[in-house]
């Protein structure tokens, strides 16, 4: 099977842990999404859809966007920046692009986990090679574990 092509409008969607892997099913990404300030949500949304649509390889979005580097090759990130009542803070989302996955039509933008974290300051390595397990984790399933509209609505009602 050939994969599917860079220059395609992708599919946002979310990594959901396999069940073999964690019990409870939990989907980081969103997870953290959904624990982030309302405006800072529809920013990092707005961004994916737009980044998704451009498509990613195309996308122009000063600094919105970003390609990771260093042991994070591969990957990247929604970026948003915003002012708290606890100081200025920095909101991400890590993604992979996903050309090979098993019974899609289109390419995947694939939110794996997030973090925050205040600004100007870095997150530990550990927290990055947390990231990379779960890539690996999502990479080493075809088809690929994906949230549903019903874990979506679920975890909205929760939240």
């Amino acid at each position: 099977v050939e994969p599917l092509s860079s220059d395609a409008t992708h599919e946002v969607v979310f990594f959901k842990r396999h069940r073999d892997d964690d019990t409870g099913q939990s989907s980081p990404g969103l997870d953290v999404l959904l624990g982030f300030p309302t405006n800072v949500r529809a920013r990092l949304l707005a961004t994916l859809a737009a980044v998704a649509k451009a498509p990613p390889k195309r996308f122009a979005g000063g600094g919105q966007w970003e390609a990771m580097h260093g042991d994070m090759t591969g990957y990247f990130e929604a970026r948003v920046t915003s002012k708290t009542p606890n100081g200025k803070w920095h909101y991400r989302l890590f993604c992979l692009l996903d050309y090979d996955a098993a019974g899609k039509t289109s390419p995947l933008l694939t939110v794996i986990d997030g973090a925050a974290k205040p600004y100007r300051t870095t997150l530990p390595d550990s927290r990055y090679a947390e990231v990379r397990e779960l890539g690996d984790e999502y990479l080493g399933r075809n088809p690929r574990p994906l949230v549903t509209e019903d874990d979506i609505r679920s975890a909205m009602g929760a939240s």
